[in-house]
């Protein structure tokens, strides 16, 4: 008798934009009482990250929560895994260092694909596509069904989310009508915000967008009076003035005189060129041998450059900063594509290929078949100059259908893995901070003035943290926060193995999970090895005898894994040029914390 096949996985989708609910198949599901519910929205709130337990417990007792609190609250979640593991992954709602996290992808939660279009939508805006921007931001507006959990506001701590949410939805708004203000589409503006700005009067960016809309539509009068309401507004609730903005416009408004309803209207561009790029990081830091590297061969017709490094080694950030400085050599634009969702599943090539004709201006029909899809994408750059950059590659195949066949265009592809599959690339490894770049970026974060009095301390903190880039900003905000901590006592509680991650948080950006993304990339042979390994003590060399030992396994397949290893940055090599036997090996501390949660090692293991 043939085996019975095991159920797949049950399609489920949440929404928290407007009342919480989910679905399985299509299906509703019954998300249970009120507590339950509540431990599901804020769960669902910060959905992929770690939500401390001291926050759930606010959520579901702000007053005072009985004893039995923590008991209660793993009946909920216990109850949650039953409800959403009927058919699906058996690690979606898991239990780690730093709290309960429920892992969702993209397709799963409104608010994930809200964040991916906004985010998308501005960086459109930024590069001045204004009417792929105006797009994208309406759709993610279009997800919206009313006020975020409305049901669920009883709790505080809810409220708190909820009106986070909201705020986020105000801004995409005002993204919005300032594309399409510039595109001259006033009188669509103008209805638009007209409910809105009532309910929000103080938000004076959605105030002088409102004026605008008005003022462009041919009503002079109402723009003037959406002023005067504003200044009174103000004057009277806070004892403030608009802003210096606001009153010139206001000025510019009443000299010029009434518009003709579209008269203002901008002429559209025609060119591709511009930037489309994420905004560049102000405190940029270091890398200056790998930049001169990045520019000198990016600058070059056809040149595809590869920048290789584990996850949180600033290989993005490297990346748009040469693309910010690349703009005069790649006139026809710079644009960045995201080969992944916020899970960190890559992205089908036809979704890619329709992004890229959507900021290149392309437009359809296009092939339905993505093969020749994407041969139509390479021939569009034949005549271009334009740079290229593929963020976060999961895999050389969907990079060759992406880049070039030939033409002045260039190509920067970030990866966690050296792609070696790639033929005829310049490779770049981007390595962790020198001490002194990682105390830099400290500094810039914290303030010179505070490094300076502790310098022993801060150079402890940067070290605790692995020289790792993305470890040494969180550290910073945190500090930054914090400003009563002194540096030497965070530097001792990053030092404690058995808390160092959990240190490692600033807001949403967690060190965790960028490690547990790249430890999810390793695949089961990979996770199972990197286990093993964590089981060696922390911070020391190892030989690959010794390898061999924790891996049990024969040295030449050790050694073949150890290679594996460090393709993705999760064992490096401090030595080069040695023999494999001669060759010393390491786990960056962060890595090895990490790997020892996964493995079951205490955190003190044998280190």
């Amino acid at each position: 008798m043939p085996l019975a096949q095991p159920a797949a996985p049950a399609r489920v989708r949440f929404t928290v934009l407007g009342p919480l609910t989910g679905t399985a198949d299509g299906r509703p599901l019954a998300l249970g009482p009120l507590k339950q519910r509540l431990v599901l929205a804020v769960l669902l709130t910060r959905a992929n990250t770690a939500v401390p337990v001291d926050l759930l417990t606010d959520a579901l007792w702000p007053e005072e929560p009985p004893r039995t609190a923590r008991k209660n609250l793993q009946v909920y979640v216990c109850a949650l895994r039953t409800l959403l593991g009927r058919g699906a992954e058996p690690d979606r709602l898991v239990h780690t260092a730093g709290g309960y996290q429920l892992r969702v992808a993209e397709p799963e939660l409104d608010l994930l694909q809200f964040r991916a279009l906004a985010r998308a939508g501005r960086a459109a805006a930024d590069g001045g596509a204004l009417a792929p921007a105006a797009r994208l931001l309406r759709q993610a507006l279009d997800l919206w069904q009313g006020p975020p959990l409305a049901d669920l506001r009883c709790s505080p701590a809810v409220e708190a989310e909820a009106d986070r949410l909201e705020g986020r939805c105000l801004g995409v708004h005002e993204d919005w009508a300032e594309a399409e203000l510039e595109l001259g589409n006033a009188i669509a503006v103008a209805e638009e915000l007209a409910e809105l700005a009532d309910r929000h009067p103080l938000r004076e960016r959605l105030q002088a967008a409102r004026m605008n809309a008005l003022h462009r539509s041919g009503r002079q009068a109402e723009a003037l009076a959406v002023y005067d309401t504003h200044r009174q507004l103000l004057a009277r609730e806070l004892g403030l003035e608009p802003s210096a903005a606001l009153t010139a416009r206001y000025r510019r408004l009443l000299a010029h005189g009434p518009a003709r309803p579209g008269a203002d209207r901008p002429a559209r561009p025609t060119g591709s060129g511009g930037a489309l790029l994420p905004a560049d990081t102000a405190d940029f830091t270091g890398r200056s041998a790998e930049l001169r590297d990045l520019i000198d061969e990016s600058g070059g017709s056809g040149r595809v450059t590869v920048l290789s490094g584990p996850a949180g080694i600033g290989k993005t950030a490297l990346a748009v900063h040469a693309g910010h400085l690349l703009a005069e050599r790649f006139p026809d634009g710079r644009l960045l594509v995201r080969l992944r969702t916020e899970d960190g599943s890559p992205r089908p090539l036809a979704d890619l290929l329709a992004e890229l004709a959507s900021l290149t201006g392309r437009s359809g029909p296009f092939p339905a078949d993505p093969g020749q899809a994407a041969a139509l994408w390479r021939a569009s750059l034949a005549g271009r100059r334009m740079l290229l950059i593929l963020d976060d590659a999961p895999g050389e195949a969907l990079v060759r259908e992406l880049l070039p066949g030939h033409g002045p265009s260039a190509v920067l592809v970030t990866s966690r893995s050296q792609l070696a599959g790639l033929a005829s690339v310049h490779r770049v490894t981007v390595p962790p901070f020198a001490p002194g770049e990682a105390l830099d970026l400290l500094g810039r974060i914290v303030g010179t003035g505070r490094i300076g009095t502790d310098r022993a301390a801060a150079a402890r903190v940067v070290e605790a943290c692995g020289l790792l880039p993305l470890a040494v900003r969180v550290a910073g905000t945190r500090l930054a926060v914090l400003r009563h901590l002194p540096l030497a006592e965070f530097a001792a509680r990053l030092a404690d193995p058995a808390g160092a991650l959990d240190e490692l948080v600033a807001g949403d950006v967690t060190v965790r999970a960028r490690l547990d993304s790249g430890w999810r990339d390793l695949g089961g042979q990979g996770r199972l090895a990197l286990a093993r390994l964590a089981a060696l003590p922390l911070a020391l060399l190892f030989t690959l005898p010794e390898a061999a030992a924790a891996l049990g396994r024969p040295e030449r397949l050790a050694l073949r894994t150890l290679e594996a290893l460090t393709d993705t940055g999760a064992v490096t090599c401090p030595t080069a040029e040695v023999t494999a036997h001669a060759a010393l090996y390491a786990l960056p501390r962060l890595t090895h914390l990490h790997a020892r949660e996964h493995a079951g090692v205490p955190a003190d293991g044998l280190g």
